[in-house]
Parts: C-alpha cells; structure tokens; sequence
C-alpha cells in the first residue's frame, strides 16, 4: 500500500466536522500523523457558549453533539498514526502561535497545514448584510488562514520543506448571490495563497488553494430544500461532490508528486463554473 504522506506532520484546522474532518481522516489513511484543530471540542464545557459566539451553524452542530473534534483524533490513531485534538480559536494570534508551538515540540515538525476553519452562515443581500457577521467572517476566514500561515511559516522555512492548503470557494471566483462576506474572504484567500506561493518558492514551500463547488456537508443539508436543488442543479454532474472528493485533492498537493505546483486554485467543484444548462 503506497503511503506518500509517511513520516510527514499535518495540521487541520475546523476539523471537528464535514470536510475538515473527512480531510484530516484521509490524510491519516496516506500515511501522515494528523493534528486536529477546532474551537468547538467536545468535553470543552464552554463549548454551546463557545457557539453561541460564532454563528447559527456552530449552534446547530453544538446543540445537536455533531462535534468530534476529539474522537476524529481517537480514529487516526487507531489507523496506527499519531494524533491530537486541540482546541484553537484561529482568529486567536497569540493561541495559534500558542498550540502551533505544542505540536511543533509534541510532534517534532509541521510539514502541512490545512486551513478549512471557516463560517458560511452569513446569507443576506448586500443592503441588510450584518456588519458583525461581515468583521466576524474577515477574521474567521481570512486572518484566521494568516494568522495560521504566519505560526508555521518559520518552522517550514527551517525545514526547507512544506505545503499549505487554502480552503477557498466558488463563491470567492464567480461571486454569491447574498454573500458579500463570504465571497470577499474566499477571494482574499486566493491573494494571500499566490504571493505565500512566491514568497515560500525559494524553501521548498509549496502554497495551494482548493476551490469546493456544492460539497454534501452537514452545513449543505441545513440550506433549505429547493435551493439546495438549485444549486446542484448548477453542476455539470446534478450531484453535490463529496467531502472524501475535497480530501483527496488536498493529499495530492500536500505529496512530493505536487511538488513542482503551487499558486493554483483548484476548483473541485463539478463543473459548477461551465456553462451548464
């Protein structure tokens, strides 16, 4: 069984459900030790205080125990890999740098990050978006990504070797209806994963972004029926893609076999972006 990610360390960022979850399970199945990251955890005792704080969709996942934040960790070790589960609010500077530092001693190196934590619950058009919900989507997706790259970046550059994964979406490339926030921190994402591409070329750092299309999360089951039938509809498949489809794209760029790409945005998204009719 080939194991390209053997002996190398990743990090995972909202890993406590959906495709973070199912990215930090299939980097564990390729071989790598997998550190799983989120705010929500499930023996955290502030944890529906914690959810109240970020959003409706946080609340409905808290409420209704689909956080497994901890036994996603439980279950890489079982596949024989070494694994943690860490509470870490990435808008947090000094927690991230905090926990980046106890994995980096617990574990030796960083050699991959995943930046999927991320909010999508703030649907409104432009005249009644929320100016709370527009700082609280800024700091989430996208200082939250810098303020992860920036707690790694000096153990890669010693290493002369890493690879960060930008979770983006079709949102930030071809716009969304009724999400401003959204669709703006998705596109920022996209800048900051080019100029990290140039700026860590010359240490073996590799910096990508994923561009997901409708992926059949948890999240995507709380939209309402007829839009979510909308949105498939969209696709050149008329199917929703699969966390497992957004999972294995991020091992292959996290491998040495993508070593020679970085700065790309690849969207996974089944041909939401064509002309579909």
């Amino acid at each position: 069984m080939s194991l390209p990610l053997e002996g190398k360390v990743a990090v995972v960022t909202g890993a406590s459900r959906g495709i973070g979850r199912t990215d930090a399970l299939v980097l564990a199945a390729a071989g790598a030790d997998v550190v799983v990251t989120d705010i929500l955890i499930e023996d955290d005792e502030r944890l529906e205080e914690t959810s109240e704080k970020i959003g409706p969709v946080a609340q409905v996942m808290a409420y209704s125990k689909k956080v497994y934040t901890r036994s996603t960790a439980e279950e890489i070790k079982k596949m024989g890999r070494r694994s943690a589960a860490f509470r870490m609010d990435v808008t947090d500077k000094k927690e991230v740098h905090d926990v980046m530092a106890q994995i980096k001693e617990q574990f030796g190196r960083i050699d991959i990050l995943v930046n999927n934590a991320g909010t999508l619950d703030h649907t409104a058009r432009f005249e009644h978006q929320n100016d709370a919900f527009w700082e609280r989507d800024l700091r989430v997706n996208l200082t939250g990504a810098y303020n992860c790259c920036q707690a790694v970046w000096p153990y890669m550059k010693e290493q002369r070797w890493g690879r960060i994964i930008n979770m983006s979406s079709v949102a930030g490339t071809l716009g969304g209806f009724g999400q401003a926030s959204y669709a703006t921190t998705k596109a920022g994402l996209l800048g900051l994963t080019r100029t990290l591409a140039l700026e860590g070329a010359r240490y073996n750092i590799t910096v990508n972004a994923i561009i997901p299309g409708i992926i059949n999360t948890e999240a995507f089951q709380m939209t309402n029926p007829e839009m979510r039938e909308r949105m498939i509809a969209r696709t050149a498949f008329k199917r929703p893609g699969e966390p497992e489809d957004i999972a294995h794209a991020i091992a292959f760029l996290a491998s040495d076999q993508a070593g020679y790409i970085t700065g790309i945005g690849l969207p996974v998204a089944g041909g939401i972006d064509l002309f579909t009719f």
